[in-house]
């Protein structure tokens, strides 16, 4: 069992996600602005790079609306 959670980890490690801002915060909540702003971004369609982990998906879904996702695989 310990073995594929190594392997399930290695496989997370190795992947990297490209977040893009697409979408205004202009009206949108606080707690929105916060965790697009704990992501990285800050204007309309900057693009941060972040490891794949399940803190940033948690932020990504709370708001799927504002961003686009890329999963990007290393090399």
């Amino acid at each position: 069992m310990a073995m594929k959670n190594k392997q399930a980890q290695a496989k997370t490690e190795d992947r990297q996600l490209k977040i893009k801002l697409v979408r205004s915060l202009i009206g949108r909540p606080r707690k929105h602005r916060e965790v697009v702003r704990g992501l990285g971004l800050r204007k309309l369609n900057s693009v941060v790079i972040r490891k794949d982990c399940p803190e940033i998906w948690g932020m990504i879904r709370k708001i799927p609306h504002l961003v686009e996702v890329e999963v990007l695989e290393k090399k």
